[in-house]
């Protein structure tokens, strides 16, 4: 179930829920923990705009313009503190999480000098509070090689471990380092493992995925066709988009409804 918090899923068919405030967020969360669905995984596309509906709720309860209205950081505090029990509670709850972020580039300062680096496109605290909280860090990009006759070729891929140039990361340990952008390619590296050796897996989970930036021509948006930005997702169905609270009741398309793939253990982009 995508929790859509912003345009870019009206011409695939998943399962949708648009969210313009923090209030519906709350609410879909609720309907979610109630149970009574169909739903294995929950997508928040993207978790950008779902802190920046954060901001905006936080400063209409104290009636601020703007978080640093209440000074000494209060603002910000209780932002980040909203933010995070929401996260917390959504992370802890038997399905799949996954955090989809657009990415940008920022000047980083390190021992050696200063480095460009492409990270979430939130807020610094917001960023930990994410990155710090999820088993996979999922960076998409386009990587171009050199095929036989000579001609570029340019794949989607998924980049896995930390890297100077870009946040990444995978606690599971059982990822390479670079895969293709396609959920079976993701299925059987993460089922294998390092040795080669088939592994258990569990029934939670959650990983951000960040999308490169704007300026590059690397992505799809997340959950398209043939890309890895949404595991174990619900089975695809031709309905309208709905609120959270009638997708509960909606079934899956008998020809869709297969089983699914194991998902990646729980504690991640969220534990």
């Amino acid at each position: 179930l995508f929790l859509a918090t912003e345009p870019g899923l009206n011409h695939l068919e998943v399962y949708q829920t648009p969210i313009s405030t923090w209030d519906e967020m709350l609410q879909a969360c609720a309907d979610i923990s109630a149970g009574g669905h169909p739903f294995r995984t929950i997508i928040i596309d993207t978790v950008d705009n779902a802190y920046r509906m954060c901001c905006e709720h936080i400063c209409r309860k104290h009636r601020i313009e703007h978080e640093s209205d209440l000074g000494y950081g209060k603002g910000y505090a209780l932002i980040n503190n909203e933010f995070q029990r929401v996260l917390n509670k959504l992370a802890l709850l038997p399905y799949g999480l996954f955090l989809v972020s657009h990415a940008q580039e920022r000047e980083i300062e390190t021992p050696r000098g200063k480095i460009t680096r492409t990270v979430p496109t939130l807020p610094e605290k917001a960023r930990k509070l994410v990155l710090g909280m999820v088993d996979l860090i999922l960076y998409c990009a386009l990587e171009t090689t050199t095929g036989p006759d000579g001609r570029q070729v340019v794949r989607r891929v998924v980049h896995t471990k930390p890297s100077p140039t870009y946040d990444a990361g995978d606690r599971t340990g059982r990822l390479p380092e670079v895969l293709d952008l396609d959920y079976r390619a993701f299925v059987r590296a993460f089922e294998t493992g390092p040795s080669g050796e088939s592994g258990s897996s569990g029934t939670g989970g959650s990983a951000s995925i960040v999308k490169p930036p704007p300026s590059t021509t690397a992505a799809a948006p997340a959950g398209s066709s043939g890309t890895a930005p949404a595991p174990a997702a619900p089975p695809a169905s031709n309905t309208k988009p709905q609120t959270a609270a009638t997708a509960a009741n909606v079934k899956p398309s008998p020809a869709t409804a297969a089983p699914q793939p194991a998902k990646p253990a729980a504690t991640t982009t969220a534990k």
